[in-house]
């Protein structure tokens, strides 16, 4: 499969999560934002291992654990906390400067080097969403704001070791997902249970929506943007994320009515440009010219050198 194929198939993966906040809305259990993570995360795990019938081995136990809790465990309650504490749009710009975390945690830890190019990228989609979802009355709140930066940071983490581990001999991503979301979803669960208390009682939508999100939004969303990582540099799939904000503003516009303003319109072409952009392929090396072969050695070189060698048929190189 050629890199733009992959590109399209991963960028699949933040298109799902913008379906969320619909979904959520007008499926789910309203202020129940960490039993709807555990309910996406642990049992979408527990059908990818069930699929893939393996488990980790080894290093692989605490190495899931890790990115588990980076990439799920830790992003979604942290994220739940942000929207709660923030005005939607602020949350959702904080969300979009989790490339510019992966850039340098990328040069930092898998020797990536931060060019000029996607770090521009990363700044015009981060402005882009933020000409979508801010609006002039949103107001800041502190904790809110350090979680916003904390969950882009630990997804940027979990993106970023997801790449520098790689996987096991022999073992795809299919399997790999499935221990992250476990592990993920195990640590969510104690979580909801202390802030949530039991879980709500759930009609014909919500399990629908429940469903919906398990499979699509979790289970073949995280697969695709895993296997992403695996093929393309860390901070190509990364700059695949602001597809998320965008998608829900049009699924706000298409489905619910919301609308969108010229700016938001300019804001949403501005931070799909920049998606792009940063997807194009950097310039190839320049290759250096090799130097022309030597000249066989001349009949007075081989007697000088004493050659006792049959050059008849061969070159010999200085």
């Amino acid at each position: 499969m050629n890199r733009a194929a992959t590109v399209v198939l991963t960028a699949l993966a933040p298109i799902s999560w913008g379906s969320t906040y619909f979904v959520a809305s007008e499926l789910l259990p309203p202020d129940r934002p960490l039993f709807t993570g555990a309910m996406r995360a642990l049992p979408a795990g527990l059908l990818l291992i069930a699929l893939s019938r393996t488990l980790p081995k080894g290093a692989w136990w605490w190495k899931s654990a890790v990115l588990g809790t980076l990439n799920i465990g830790a992003f979604f309650p942290l994220l739940f906390l942000a929207a709660y504490r923030l005005p939607g749009g602020v949350a959702a710009v904080l969300g979009s400067a989790g490339p510019l975390f992966v850039v340098g945690l990328a040069a930092l830890l898998l020797g990536e080097r931060a060019r000029l190019r996607t770090v521009l990228a990363a700044v015009a989609a981060a402005f882009g969403v933020s000409m979508v979802v801010l609006t002039a009355d949103a107001k800041l709140d502190l904790v809110g704001v350090i979680a916003g930066i904390v969950s882009s940071a630990s997804m940027g983490a979990g993106t970023v070791m997801t790449k520098r581990w790689g996987r096991p001999e022999g073992v795809g991503p299919l399997a790999v997902t499935g221990w992250q979301l476990t592990a993920g979803g195990l640590v969510i669960i104690p979580i909801a249970v202390l802030v949530e208390g039991a879980p709500p009682a759930l009609d014909g939508k919500a399990f629908l929506g429940y469903g919906y999100m398990m499979l699509i939004n979790t289970g073949i969303a995280y697969w695709l943007w895993f296997r992403g990582i695996g093929k393309l540099s860390a901070t190509s799939v990364t700059l695949l994320g602001p597809m998320s904000p965008l998608t829900a503003a049009v699924i706000g516009w298409a489905a619910l009515g919301q609308a969108l303003s010229p700016v938001q319109l300019v804001g949403m072409a501005v931070a799909f440009g920049a998606t792009v952009f940063g997807q194009l392929p950097g310039r190839a090396p320049k290759v250096v010219a090799a130097a022309p072969a030597a000249e066989p050695f001349s009949s007075t070189e081989k007697t000088d050198r004493n050659v006792s060698m049959d050059l008849s048929n061969a070159e010999v190189r200085r």
